[in-house]
């Protein structure tokens, strides 16, 4: 089997990336490529939480996920394995987790906050994509997200964002960002632009696919 091309999305709360991520798929047919999301890596602590203790928890910290089980179901696909994976539901109590089955495609991508901070998972990425967006607009997709589908006070949108968003964004991730090979600007979450911009990459990856 040829190894298979791994690309990582990287981006804050509120840049996009699973908009970005919807347009990108639209390009290809399901078997060309498989995602493995940073977020159902969680380690499963708000389950058992009070309303009081999940506001507080911060959860945009590295030993928030399970690292290394992330990165052996990435080495699983590398090596042409599925794998089953419990959704994460962010302990939402009005969502019932899927169990998802992941099958190894041409092209794995693997998306989170922390995939560029993990070393183990950077260095396995043939391709890093940065989604940029300026930070009061970050905020209002956030708000916007959390209170409606989330069920969270505006209180505490702001409480995290301020404590614990932001804060991680520049420890973990921002350094990062000269690192990538692309930096994908997405202020205006417009249908177009993103469209274009993905249909470049897999253009790109296509070609790449075709010389291996």
């Amino acid at each position: 089997m040829n190894k298979p091309f791994i690309i990582g999305i990287a981006g804050g709360s509120g840049s996009g990336k699973t908009f970005f991520l919807k347009c990108f798929l639209e390009h290809f047919k399901p078997e060309e490529v498989c995602l493995v999301s940073q977020d159902d890596y969680y380690v499963p602590v708000a389950d058992n939480m009070t309303p009081e203790e999940n506001k507080l928890y911060n959860f945009d910290l590295p030993h928030t996920i399970d690292k290394d089980h992330f990165m052996a179901d990435i080495d699983k696909l590398m090596h042409g394995e599925s794998f089953t994976k419990k959704e994460y539901t962010f302990g939402n109590p009005n969502l019932v987790p899927k169990m998802l089955e992941i099958k190894p495609a041409p092209i794995i991508i693997v998306e989170g906050l922390f995939i560029l901070h993990f070393n183990d998972i950077a260095d396995v990425l043939d391709m890093k994509i940065f989604i940029d967006v300026e930070e009061d607009i970050a905020l209002q997709r956030r708000l916007k997200r959390d209170l409606i589908e989330r069920g969270y006070s505006h209180d505490d949108v702001m409480y995290k964002w301020i404590n614990h968003v932001v804060p991680a964004y520049k420890e973990f991730l921002l350094p990062y960002k000269g690192e990538c090979h692309k930096v994908i600007v997405n202020n205006g979450h417009v249908a177009d632009d993103i469209l274009a911009v993905t249909e470049e990459i897999s253009e790109e990856l296509r070609g790449l696919l075709k010389r291996n």
